[in-house]
């Protein structure tokens, strides 16, 4: 006969998870994890409820994900859940993560005998009931408790007992009963009887820092000299790296540095054949130079790559490299290992296309080929020579055409010798590919917010990445253009929608960047109906006047600086929408960690147009105040408030926005 075995709790929708624990919650260090789960049981007895987790070894990482049994011997620290019965059996707690890496949690639940008990008979007692029996029964369940202890524990509760049993009167029972030190002990000492677990340890992965917030800047180190005619070197390009650290960014992003092939490359404007003294595309990596693990020998050698990194490192800058899986024709590979390369039945390799768009100049991987481990070893050995050299940021080309799996195998291999590496997915693709990049590690994403850019358009996008469960695994980094997308409203915009769109990135997301040329309003399609730059810095270097009139340079300060100083723009799931009259207007407030002082944000969205109305600040954040202050950060003017609304003016041809922060007093 098969044991039956009763389970009388329930424990259930435990949250955060992703997918029911088939991937990760990502979190950053520091971070309190809200945690909820509904828990009962049957009949009318006390629940006690408590989150586990615990640090998961490094070496366990691609073992955490997907459905894992608690290990109940295991070390767990522990936190009570607290819940409100009107609220529908739902327990909440939270707890604190300190290091960066795996973890995991999971919830536990028993029935408090004692705590029981005690209610039962205080009812009884209330209604003038007779409880001799009841009295035994809650003795009974002393002894019963005594027999799980040990030590200076079982000596004080013996104490209670043994002053119990010999009470003269149910009065004095009670008594013993309701001491408030025993009621504490019996509390501490539970012996958890009836313990049920929730089924599973459900995985978190804890980053650092920079995953969550960071400024980024995009540039061409080749274009970094003085010399239209030739590429920079790293020496040279150092000149450049103190005007991009002034501005306040934190995370410089490079285009591939590496050798870049000869057969079938791209000319100036995407044109073929290339001219003798076209650079070529970085993205068609590979030469005699060598391939993924080689520096272009214009930009220098190694070392000078390695001091570049240090130099940056000097002002506050991280470098983040491009890692893209394809390669030149003239790749060492396609001879080493023409079995990671598709084949016609002609013999010849397929290189890359995107109908009606060709690249004759990069062979993409064949991630269906017999050699898969040898595929798959070789394109992580690049990312660990890359980390050998202090590279701990990725930018990931096209991952979404690329076998899913390999990314999850990768990220982990990766992160169980150092977890402190952080990836970022450049794919603009469906939402479900985008989602699933995520959940298989990759720690930002590229978004849609290049394309959205009504008022509309911006808080259903925000909601969706901030305020719904896609935040517990999805991070968005906020790029207002790059080297392929120069987006209508910035063609057609002007200087103001590069103001709003700066705005907009960097306030509504903690992670934002620009692409090299922003902050210069640089606005030239190659054609009408374009998104690609006339004269793409992709196949040409760049020489750029840095003091360009009407550049927004002293803006972009600004912001970042702010970004820097309020602890508000540094969060993702602190966004709230604000009504406003004006449906070319958007509104929203970062709540502010601890403080009363929270940051409002009012943009115009119209770029050829003043717009006028009125924003409704609701009751909690004006701290029920009738009069309130709003200081403007950016101009350092502040505004006498009355009233739930307030008038706002917004030319696009003056300033276009106002960043507040709000003061009641």
């Amino acid at each position: 006969m098969v044991a039956i075995k009763q389970t009388r709790i329930v424990i259930e929708n435990v949250s955060p998870s992703v997918d029911h624990g088939r991937f990760a919650v990502k979190v950053v260090t520091g971070d309190q994890i809200e945690v909820g789960a509904d828990i009962w049981k049957d009949g009318h007895e006390i629940l006690k409820a408590a989150v586990l987790w615990r640090k998961v070894d490094n070496s366990e990482i691609s073992a955490i994900c997907g459905p894992r049994s608690v290990h109940r011997k295991q070390k767990w620290n522990e936190t009570l859940l607290t819940t409100s019965f009107d609220k529908n059996d739902r327990w909440n707690g939270r707890f604190n993560v300190d290091s960066i890496g795996p973890w995991v949690y999971t919830i536990v639940a028993w029935t408090d005998l004692f705590a029981s008990w005690r209610d039962e008979i205080e009812k009884k007692v209330a209604a003038g009931n007779i409880v001799k029996s009841e009295l035994l029964e809650g003795l009974a369940l002393i002894e019963r408790v005594l027999a799980t202890l040990k030590g200076k524990a079982k000596t004080e509760l013996n104490n209670y007992f043994n002053a119990w049993r010999k009470a003269n009167t149910d009065d004095e029972c009670l008594s013993i009963a309701r001491d408030k030190r025993l009621v504490e002990f019996m509390a501490r000492h539970d012996p958890r009887f009836d313990a049920e677990y929730y089924d599973f340890e459900l995985p978190l992965w804890v980053d650092r820092e920079r995953a969550r917030y960071g400024s980024w800047y995009e540039l061409f180190p080749r274009s970094c000299g003085t010399d239209k005619k030739r590429s920079a070197t790293f020496r040279e390009a150092e000149k450049r790296l103190p005007q991009v650290a002034a501005m306040g960014f934190n995370v410089l992003y490079l285009p591939p540095i590496h050798p870049i092939g000869s057969t079938a490359r791209k000319g100036k404007n995407n044109t073929s054949p290339a001219k003798d003294n076209d650079p070529g595309s970085p993205w068609a990596i590979g030469s005699s130079a060598g391939g993924h693990d080689a520096v272009h020998p214009d930009l220098g050698t190694i070392d000078d790559f390695d001091h570049y990194c240090a130099t940056a490192r000097q002002l506050g800058l991280e470098i983040a490299l491009d890692f893209a899986v394809q390669c030149s024709p003239d790749h060492p590979w396609v001879k080493e290992h023409p079995q990671w390369f598709a084949h016609r039945p002609d013999g010849t390799i397929k290189y890359a296309e995107n109908p009606p768009k060709k690249y004759q100049d990069i062979y993409p991987i064949d991630f269906e080929t017999i050699d898969r481990e040898g595929l798959y070893h070789g394109l992580l050995e690049i990312l660990r020579f890359w980390i050998s050299h202090g590279v701990k940021i990725f930018r990931v080309d096209n991952p979404h055409t690329k076998a899913h799996s390999f990314w999850e195998w990768l990220i982990n291999e990766v992160h169980r010798q150092d977890p402190d590496v952080l990836f970022l997915a450049e794919a603009f693709t469906r939402p479900k590919r985008m989602r699933r990049l995520a959940k298989l590690g990759f720690t930002q994403s590229y978004s849609y917010f290049t394309w959205r850019n009504t008022r509309s358009e911006l808080e259903e996008y925000a909601t969706e990445l901030f305020l719904s469960d896609v935040g517990h695994y999805l991070r968005p980094n906020f790029f207002t253009n790059t080297p392929d997308i120069l987006h209508e409203i910035l063609q057609k915009g002007g200087r103001p929608a590069f103001i709003t769109r700066l705005v907009l990135a960097a306030t509504l997301s903690p992670t934002y960047g620009i692409y090299s040329g922003f902050e210069l309003c640089e606005n030239q399609a190659v054609h009408e109906g374009s998104e690609e730059y006339l004269d793409s810095e992709k196949y040409e270097i760049r020489i750029r006047n840095w003091q360009q009139p009407g550049n927004i340079i002293d803006l972009v300060k600004i912001i970042n600086q702010l970004r820097k100083k309020e602890r508000a723009l540094q969060l993702a799931n602190n966004l709230r929408f604000l009504p406003v009259s004006n449906p070319q207007i958007i509104a929203y407030a970062k709540i502010t960690p601890g403080s009363n002082e929270h940051i409002i944000c009012v943009v115009n969205v119209d770029p050829h147009h003043l717009q006028e109305g009125f924003v409704t600040i609701p009751d909690e954040l004006r701290q029920g105040a009738w009069a309130y202050n709003m200081r403007d950060l950016i101009n350092y003017i502040v505004y006498r408030w009355e009233g739930p609304q307030g008038y706002v003016r917004l030319d696009p041809k003056a300033i276009p926005m106002h960043v507040f922060k709000i003061a009641a007093k």
